[in-house]
């Protein structure tokens, strides 16, 4: 059965400087590569400013959790599309979607992110699904916790990465 998790995270940077960021293709490489075993695999930049990016992620076979390893024979290929743009009253949204090469597993969420007094506030759902049989909830429970951890590294990096580059 299906997992959801809900995330709210705080930065300095404003919501207009995460915008700029995803808007940058310097932001989406240096995001990757700090990423590692991970390529850009597209960036599309509209004209009315919505972002839609391809990344896949190759999580190492020695890196994954026992019980997950034993599922799949060599790395776990992650292709990791996002696509974020502007709302009225000086927001963004987003909706991000991940899935799984050998392995059913997939991963949906949607995030918004407003205007704070001192910068800008994430708040982020997302849902994991592991269609594997006994072991498919406490893999999503894992996905969930690390999926949970990757958005606050994510976000600190890109707070990091609008000061050194503004």
């Amino acid at each position: 059965m299906p997992r959801s998790f809900a995330l709210t995270a705080e930065s300095s940077s404003t919501v207009e400087e995460f915008h700029s960021a995803f808007r940058d293709e310097k932001y989406w490489r240096a995001r990757v590569a700090a990423m590692g075993n991970a390529t850009l695999d597209s960036l599309v930049i509209e004209s009315d400013g919505t972002v839609e990016v391809a990344t896949t992620f190759r999580l190492l076979r020695d890196g994954l959790p026992t019980v997950f390893a034993r599922l799949r024979r060599g790395d776990l290929v992650m292709v990791h599309n996002e696509t974020w743009g502007r709302i009225d009253g000086g927001g963004m949204s987003g909706d991000v979607s991940v899935r799984t090469t050998g392995v059913s597993l997939s991963a949906v969420g949607s995030g918004s992110m407003t205007p704070e007094r001192e910068g800008s506030q994430l708040k982020y759902t997302a849902t994991v699904d592991v269609k594997v049989p006994l072991i498919g909830g406490p893999l999503e429970s894992f996905i969930g916790s690390q999926l949970s951890q990757w958005l606050l590294e994510v976000q600190n990096f890109t707070t990091a990465w609008i000061a050194e580059n503004a």
